[in-house]
């Protein structure tokens, strides 16, 4: 068997990769397949694991894979993290902190932590990733979609940390920029030290840990459940696709689809959640319309092979657009309820639909960490070429 599959492997990296690569680089960029080259991909991969331990096998080549083609191996130091806050604003079921915390040292990554009202008891942990919106009014996680989807779930029982994706926000301000050749790496790194900041917390239990983005946070939410077994529950939005390999530096900038040894796509790296419980949301208008068909059937096949075949389901909208908004926040929160044991009824009104009116949107500078009277430390690494790896 072993030997009829690296057969097929061979096969497949011959026929799938290198024909596809006319540059000869080992970047997976964009809409690399068409939907057709991308669903017949998953097709022939099928052919390589039919059993769990094959599927074990792949998953690791896949982990490894992200990691070096990342530049995290060897893993780097982890620093401590030093975190400052702002005070505590109350409101309605949960209260808001921004926070700063060090990945690496002078390099802040700023967020803000949404609390539930009640913190005595042990709580759940969710990192809240955002996309590429990046007009003012409509940006990043200070979006009204990302705040809704923040307080929401802090309502709901669960500790919340949004933090900036790298070049936007607050690390914008002083210099970063995102579209950085090594954006993926500091990226993914960011996210690592993010969970470490949210399993630091007090009173956070480490078996109810969840990670959600749209877009490209769809990507950081999968790409840090492959390679942390600490996330516990994974809900991607509209990115998981057989074809689109993401168009952003920050996604798909750096060779971790593609190897010297092995070719992989987005579905593979989304299905390394397996055992642990993820919720693909899609929609019609953008890379996800086929997520019903192709996506949802061959992760779905793996999670069988790993013996928990219902663990992981799809929320399918065909006539809505990208993004994260309410219809596909009304898939989420009961899946996020359901495995980390959170109260839904908290944002339910009478009739049981999801009310969200008790939120408050806040305008970016009350979200901000830094100010006139809590300044950015002299020592702070101001641009993504300044950064000190060892």
């Amino acid at each position: 068997m072993k030997t009829i599959c690296f057969f097929l492997f061979i096969l497949i990296a011959f026929k799938f990769v290198g024909a596809q690569n006319p540059v000869d680089t080992n970047l997976c960029v964009g809409n690399y397949y068409t939907e057709a080259e991308g669903a017949k991909n998953l097709a022939e991969l099928r052919k390589l694991y039919q059993t769990k331990e094959e599927w074990l096998a792949r998953a690791k080549i896949i982990k490894q894979g992200i990691l070096q083609g990342a530049e995290l191996v060897p893993f780097p130091k982890k620093t401590p993290l030093k975190p400052r806050y702002t005070k505590e604003r109350k409101y309605a079921g949960y209260s808001v902190r921004n926070v700063a915390i060090e990945s690496l040292p002078g390099v802040f990554v700023t967020g803000s932590l949404y609390m539930p009202a009640n913190t005595s008891k042990k709580m759940a942990g969710i990192l809240s990733t955002h996309g590429h919106w990046n007009k003012p009014g409509n940006y990043g996680r200070y979006r009204a979609d990302a705040q809704n989807r923040n307080a929401s779930l802090a309502r709901m029982g669960a500790v919340v940390f949004a933090y900036d994706m790298v070049g936007y926000g607050e690390m914008k301000d002083v210099g970063w920029i995102h579209k950085h050749p090594k954006a993926f790496k500091q990226q993914l790194w960011n996210s690592i030290r993010a969970l470490d900041f949210l399993l630091s917390l007090n009173n956070i239990d480490p078996e109810r840990i969840a990670i959600t983005g749209a877009s490209g946070g769809g990507t950081q939410t999968f790409m840090l459940t492959a390679v942390d077994d600490r996330i516990k529950v994974s809900v991607p939005v509209v990115m998981v696709s057989a074809h689109f390999f993401g168009g952003c530096v920050c996604e798909s900038g750096m060779p971790v689809h593609k190897s010297d040894h092995h070719q992989t796509n987005n579905v593979e790296i989304a299905a390394l959640a397996a055992p642990r419980p993820m919720l693909l949301v899609a929609d019609g208008d953008d890379w996800t319309k086929n997520t019903p068909t192709v996506e949802f059937p061959h992760i779905q096949y793996i999670y069988k092979l790993m013996g928990v075949g219902d663990r992981v389901e799809y929320g399918y909208l065909p006539d809505d657009k990208h993004g994260y908004e309410l219809s596909k926040r009304k898939f989420v929160y009961p899946f996020l309820a359901k495995y980390l044991n959170l109260n839904l009824f908290a944002i339910q009104d009478k009739n049981g639909e999801i009310d969200e009116s008790g939120n408050v949107i806040e305008p970016y500078e009350k979200m901000k960490v830094f100010s006139d009277s809590n300044p950015l430390p002299d020592y702070a690494v101001l641009t993504n070429d300044d950064v000190k790896w060892k």
